[in-house]
């Protein structure tokens, strides 16, 4: 008989309005019946006066449904929280404690976490340290068996939540939270994760808490951010939810995962940190920058910004990616480019005609320093290859075509973007995809297909060789290639007669064509490209 599922909600700030929220619970139980806890995040206590609290305290009014609460975030509310290890505040309302695991009857574990961080020892009531959450860890991870946790409570958001995810609004994930949230919550990897204090709703996409394709799955966290209650904007700030306990579940449904499931925001960030330090951001390497005047405009020079220029006349100078062991065809700096074929140029990367290419509009995107594939690129350059991609995507959209975009990291120097347009007149996406997996069946090459929202460089590590290919719909295809591998496996396919039906076209050298046609065919690209060019100046 399969395990009847818990109930519960999950508030946010309540800020001493309890009538407000106990009187919204309540309406909801008569509508769609009893839930089995509410869990409150964030400031439980306001700077209202005690009056009606005193209601609850004595008895007068009661709550309507078990709730559990977190303690003070600030100074003025410690008085309502005298018994650090938890107690019972009011009837129905219990204070979890500082910090600790609550374990249900049915077997729902939950870690809670309460005040806001402090890296300073000792710490005051309302705060959290290091060796708070070290302990935590301590607690749980520590032993072989521990698979995570079903729910993690803290009132601050944790730092760098937004990596990899959905737009967390106005509020800076790189800036606000707390990095030692963060790193419990890479260690804990609870199913659900409740915060609060930024006043506002936030339901990131759920992430996920293995490496794909290196290590077994594991279940999916949803982290979910609510706002306080009756705030005028009408912000979401009671959650409801069911779940089964983790160690009730079966093995396989509980590592399924869901459609959108994205890369751990904090695997870049906090598995490398250490407890008691503050998680850093991601330091970014600048590549350096060349600049060359493709609009044939006079006076028009473009700044590493991709603005005018205005600043000091000694700018500080970028560290530069690693250099080349020798002469690169690629690296936008070396004698050996054929710049005639570049017909754009960015800050970190530019966009050259492919020689040798498929069509007349097949493209590549490169970095301008050396780098030799996308899992050794630095965050910025990866932001920009990302905004390259989504322009040329709406560019060749408004001309009837979609993208496909594929990198080969095999017996290369220096990464290459191959990015082909295909009619959709042509085919489907489905087909392309089918023609990529049934060629690669032919030549025995496993061609698996990875999560949308992946990061390339969770699943292959700097050094690794690799072919990968993604389609327009998101969809990505990843072969690590452990021998011998078809240097013209990606234009095979493209070129093949359930794509292009361009047979004769799957070798480059086969399509080369004179340097006054390459320069004819990058201008007519430059010219249609400039509308859609995000690195022109304001």
């Amino acid at each position: 008989m399969a395990q009847k599922p818990l109930r519960l909600l999950a508030c946010g700030d309540v800020e001493g309005k309890f009538g407000i929220l106990f009187n919204r619970v309540r309406a909801i139980q008569k509508k769609s019946g009893n839930f089995d806890l509410l869990l409150c995040v964030g400031n439980f206590f306001g700077s209202t006066p005690d009056a009606e609290w005193e209601e609850y305290k004595t008895g007068i009014k009661k709550a309507p449904i078990q709730t559990y609460v977190l303690g003070a975030n600030n100074q003025e509310t410690v008085k309502y929280f005298q018994d650090a290890d938890g107690c019972e505040l009011a009837e129905n309302i219990t204070y979890l404690g500082r910090k600790g695991i609550f374990t249900g009857s049915s077997g729902l574990q939950i870690v809670y976490l309460s005040g806001t961080e402090s890296l300073n020892e000792p710490v005051p009531g309302y705060n959290f340290s290091p060796k708070d959450v070290s302990s935590l860890r301590t607690m749980l991870c520590t032993t072989s068996q521990f698979k995570g946790v079903d729910i993690l409570l803290t009132s601050p958001w944790p730092k760098y939540v937004g990596n990899f995810g959905n737009s967390s609004g106005e509020v800076d994930t790189k800036k606000c939270g707390s990095a030692l949230v963060s790193s419990l919550a890479m260690g804990l990897k609870p199913r659900y994760h409740f915060a609060a204090l930024e006043k506002t709703y936030y339901e990131r996409l759920p992430y996920r808490n293995h490496i794909v394709l290196q290590e077994n799955a594991q279940h999916a966290t949803r982290f979910i951010a609510l706002a306080n209650v009756g705030n005028p904007e009408k912000k979401k700030y009671l959650y409801a939810f069911s779940i089964v306990p983790m160690k009730l579940m079966d093995a396989a449904e509980l590592v399924k995962q869901p459609p959108d499931v994205t890369e751990n925001p904090y695997r870049k960030s906090g598995q490398e940190a250490s407890i008691g330090k503050q998680i850093p951001a991601p330091v970014e390497e600048s590549a350096c920058q060349f600049f060359f005047d493709l609009n044939e405009k006079q006076g028009r020079k473009r700044s590493s910004t991709g603005r005018d220029s205005k600043s000091s006349p000694h700018p500080k100078q970028p560290r530069k990616p690693p250099q080349p062991p020798g002469p690169c065809w690629f690296c936008l700096a070396s004698p050996e480019v054929e710049k005639h074929l570049v017909v754009n140029i960015g800050t970190h990367c530019y966009l050259a005609l492919a020689k040798g290419g498929l069509s007349d509009d097949h493209v590549l995107i490169l970095p301008i320093g050396h780098y030799q594939s996308v899992v050794e690129l630095s965050a910025e350059v990866v932001e920009e290859v990302e905004k390259y991609k989504a322009t040329l995507r709406r560019f060749f959209k408004r001309q009837g075509k979609r993208c496909v975009v594929f990198e080969r990291n095999y017996k290369s120097h220096h990464l290459q973007l191959q990015v082909i347009p295909v009619p959709v007149s042509c085919c489907a996406t489905d087909d392309i995809k089918d023609a990529f997996i049934t060629q690669a069946q032919e030549q025995q090459i496993e061609l698996l297909e990875i999560p949308e929202h992946s990061d390339i460089k969770q699943i292959a590590q700097p050094g690794t060789a690799y072919f990968y290919v993604e389609l327009d719909t998101g969809e990505k295809l990843f072969h690590r290639i452990k021998k011998n591998f078809p240097l013209q496996f990606g234009r095979e396919v493209l070129a093949s007669e359930a794509i292009l039906n361009i047979p004769g076209k799957s070798d480059w050298r086969q399509c080369q064509i004179s340097k006054e046609d390459e320069e004819t065919l990058a201008r007519r690209f430059r010219k249609d490209f400039e509308p859609y060019d995000f690195t022109l100046d304001d």
